[in-house]
């Protein structure tokens, strides 16, 4: 699900282009595939975020208005850059063009975080669940990297299902990186559990994790025998019929959705792209 940006259009202008309103500079692009890139662009010194919110950002059109979406940052709260990690669609208002953009280019980034991925809208609890798909491993690829995961939970496991192994590079990397990172490099170790599987192409665990939860494959492979309320707590990003999905899953398991404002057993991300 995508989210617009609710405030007014800026009028078309004449002249030389002004600078973006609320503008971020890119700083690196790298492409995953055909389908997939992520970027990075220089934090706003105002800027403050929780690991797991989102942000609006996007591009100007020709006739000078704003098109934005929500992305969730990827980078955790901690960094100095903002990353991002985007599909690729070739029609598509935004992505289209946003998959074009190079170091030294401009973006606008509305610089007002949101979200429930994030560790206040949680109830304590002893082991935590990161189910994503595509890039809705984004919010989680920021909250693996932020002390606060390691120092509340015994146990953090990332799922991560696409189609192809190939569309598993990005986080597969970014989980190899983080024994050798200096700030929560000690204190992954043994914590941080990563379980990607594929749909379509053959790899070393196939299916989609709804199933291998159903199946119990999933808690088998992990060794997890006791999931349920007492002990678990889940954040899930990905398409709206896998959000939904994840959602009856858990609530099967007696886990209640949660909130901001009213801290329960799991939450879902209202807002994703891709």
């Amino acid at each position: 699900m995508t989210v617009t940006d609710p405030s007014p259009a800026t009028p078309a202008q004449t002249g030389p282009a002004p600078a973006l309103p609320d503008a971020a500079t890119v700083t690196d692009v790298t492409h995953w595939t055909d389908r997939l890139f992520s970027f990075r662009v220089e934090r706003p010194k105002s800027l403050r975020f929780r690991s797991g919110e989102f942000v609006m950002i996007g591009l100007l059109k020709d006739d000078g208005k704003p098109l934005l979406r929500a992305y969730s940052i990827a980078s955790p709260a901690w960094a100095d850059e903002l990353e991002f990690y985007s599909i690729k669609v070739q029609d598509g208002p935004l992505t289209s063009r946003l998959q074009h953009i190079q170091p030294g280019d401009q973006i606008i980034l509305r610089p007002k975080p949101v979200g429930t991925l994030v560790h206040d809208a949680l109830l304590p609890g002893k082991r935590i669940w990161f189910f994503s798909t595509g890039t809705g491993l984004a919010p989680f690829a920021s909250l693996i990297r932020d002390p606060q995961t390691y120092e509340d939970y015994d146990q953090v496991i990332l799922t991560h299902t696409c189609r192809e192994v190939a569309e598993l590079e990005y986080g597969r990397r970014l989980v190899e990186s983080l024994s050798e990172d200096p700030l929560i490099g000690e204190m992954v170790g043994g914590k941080l559990a990563y379980y990607p599987t594929t749909t379509r192409e053959e790899s070393a665990k196939m299916g989609r994790i709804t199933t291998l939860m159903e199946d119990g494959t999933l808690f088998s492979d992990l060794g997890v025998a006791d999931f349920g309320p007492e002990t678990d707590r889940a954040m899930v990003c990905g398409s709206l019929g896998f959000n939904s999905d994840m959602k009856a899953l858990l609530e099967r398991a007696g886990l209640r959705e949660g909130a901001n404002s009213e801290p329960a057993e799991y939450v879902v991300e209202k807002a994703f792209v891709g």
